[in-house]
């Protein structure tokens, strides 16, 4: 980042475009997860960081939202770009967007030097924003926090750390959504070491590209959702040999279709899943086909819950019934779903059908579980494969030393010829001699079952349109996830609430997202 900084300005490229561009990025992405507009608290340090944060702030109320700045230092103390932000913001406009601003709300912001009442020790005033949980307001509250930006490393410093705690307990006792701009305070963007008294995001809005330190496993809970905001006048050549995968790098992956398309152009895809107890599993997996674009999908069950599954699968679905998996071979589709809800009655059969199949197969759940007794058929299949494993199918497929995902991942795509989709809070996907992938979308609601064998559809169905494995995992990942958060942020359902069935719903949605980038 720093290097296509300077690379930037050496250019041309002045200072506060950058920021300007950045804290557009910041807005849009407030409003992404919070199209209705609320209250937005900025904590604001002396740099650029605050700077970023304060143009964010100026855009949110454009859009309708209250503003209220909490200034760290004093002003005098600040940046001469930052100080320029602040004033840009106290300014009030008589006209916002080319419209009229909404009858009755005031597009002032409140300021409060929040250094002051650190630096009196007074219990009253250290105790006064900790105290103010605007209960009873319906509208969103978010804190964009713009304390402290790259260059800052822990451990924190007053009035700092006291600034830290107040957002702790803004997100704690209001519940509030604490938006980090660029990296939480408190967190060092190359390591991913944090003090004790870090910021603790649900959104990190980084800009530019991701840092290091932000997709390493002991940040995830002081991460939450990352976002990144690319800038169009920085370029990453040898930045990171890591991806993050975002919308603009995924949309390009599916082009608009050609008017004169036709179903066989876009794969015939065969669900091998089901058995006893386990009919949902085949037909979760059959809808995430469905829903990904693929031109034709069969499932194959077993004959004893063949009748269940064919008057209750999706319309658009075949279901053929099976005597013996070892019948599968003589089958042509062009990409095999294999596993979710198999069971382990057939696991000779199954393993034959993942070493000879010379087409594609996407493997989850049960047929990793089989897998994990036999690993050595990944050396010679006869097809690509895709894995899915969740962390314990993970560790079944490949004991090792506790040690970072990242590195397993690597380790176990170097031992075998395989793409690697391994599944968590940041899903990682793996293949050898190509860039460790990290998954941006997603949240805790997804940690229920059945949205891994929507996500093996998902997947299964973009290779029949043409994907490589590496890229379908990584659109799939991706796209499971932001169906997710649409659920919840533009829909009615909450963490708790969230279903596999809720994902499917809004797959269409986050495909249009993809195909809107611009960018």
């Amino acid at each position: 980042m720093r290097d296509a900084e300077k690379a930037a300005f050496a250019r041309g490229v002045e200072v506060e475009a950058l920021m300007d561009q950045a804290g557009a990025g910041v807005a849009r992405a407030v409003r992404k997860f919070f199209p209705s507009p609320g209250t937005c608290i900025v904590f604001a340090g002396k740099g650029h960081n605050a700077g970023d944060a304060l143009v964010a702030a100026q855009c949110l109320r454009r859009s309708g939202w209250k503003i209220e700045v909490r200034l760290a230092f004093k002003e005098s103390d600040c940046s001469g770009l930052m100080r320029k932000k602040l004033e840009s913001l106290r300014r009030r406009p008589t006209e916002i967007l080319g419209a009229r601003p909404q009858e009755g709300v005031d597009f002032g912001i409140t300021l409060v030097e929040l250094w002051a009442e650190v630096a009196d020790q007074s219990s009253a005033a250290q105790d006064a924003v900790a105290e103010e949980t605007y209960l009873g307001n319906a509208s969103p509250i978010i804190v964009l926090d713009g304390l402290l930006g790259l260059g800052a490393k822990p451990p924190l410093r007053e009035p700092v750390r006291t600034a830290c705690r107040y957002i702790s307990e803004l997100r704690r006792k209001s519940g509030a959504y604490v938006f980090a701009v660029d990296l939480p305070t408190g967190l060092d963007g190359e390591s991913g070491k944090a003090d004790r008294d870090c910021i603790i995001a649900d959104f990190t809005v980084t800009i530019g590209f991701a840092k290091r330190g932000l997709v390493v496993d002991n940040a995830l809970d002081l991460i939450g959702r990352l976002e990144v905001v690319p800038l169009p006048d920085l370029t990453a050549e040898g930045a990171s040999n890591e991806l993050i995968a975002a919308p603009h790098s995924l949309g390009p992956l599916l082009p608009r279709r050609k008017f004169s398309a036709y179903k066989n152009q876009f794969g015939r895809i065969g669900v091998v899943a089901g058995s006893k107890g386990f009919v949902g599993a085949a037909l979760m997996t059959s809808q995430g086909a469905l829903r990904a674009g693929a031109g034709l999908v069969e499932v194959f069950v077993p004959e004893e819950i063949y009748e269940v599954v064919a008057s209750t699968a999706p319309l658009e679905a075949m279901v053929k019934p099976v005597k013996s998996y070892d019948d599968l071979l003589k089958e042509k589709p062009d990409v095999w779903a294999l596993g979710p809800g198999l069971g382990k009655s057939r696991a000779a059969q199954i393993l034959e059908l993942i070493e000879k199949a010379k087409q594609p197969m996407v493997l989850d759940a049960d047929g990793l579980n089989i897998l994990s007794e036999k690993t050595s058929v990944l050396r010679r299949c006869k097809g690509e494969r895709l894995l899915t494993p969740h962390p314990g199918e993970m560790k079944r497929l490949f004991p090792s030393q506790k040690e970072p995902r990242a590195k397993t991942a690597t380790k176990f795509c170097h031992r075998f010829p395989v793409t690697l989709l391994l599944k968590g809070s940041r899903t990682i996907v793996a293949e050898r001699d190509r860039p460790l992938s990290y998954n941006t979308t997603g949240n805790p609601g997804m940690a229920t079952g059945g949205m891994g064998d929507i996500l093996t559809g998902v997947c299964a169905g973009l290779v029949g349109q043409g994907l490589s494995l590496y890229d379908a995992a990584r659109l799939g990942a991706w796209v499971c996830g932001r169906a997710a958060e649409i659920a919840i942020f533009n829909g009615s359902e909450s963490e708790q609430s969230l279903l596999p069935r809720d994902v499917l719903d809004h797959l269409g949605d986050a495909f249009n997202e993809l195909h809107s980038v611009t960018v």
